[in-house]
């Protein structure tokens, strides 16, 4: 499935698409720039919220 299409995605794919480390990662998930879920003790990072992240930076 391509990743677009994608609901979520681990911390680690966040990563590895955007080029960013888990550190600044984090520091946008607290700053509210990306939204996540919980599910037990995984967080998931919603997808679009990390395109629409992207989009906007890039508009800039």
């Amino acid at each position: 499935m391509p990743f677009a299409q994608r609901l979520t995605c681990t911390i680690s794919e966040a990563c590895q698409v955007t080029g960013l480390g888990r550190t600044k990662l984090y520091e946008l998930i607290g700053a509210g720039h990306l939204l996540t879920t919980t599910v037990g003790r995984r967080r998931l990072v919603m997808v679009r919220s990390l395109l629409s992240l992207l989009e906007t930076n890039i508009s800039r």
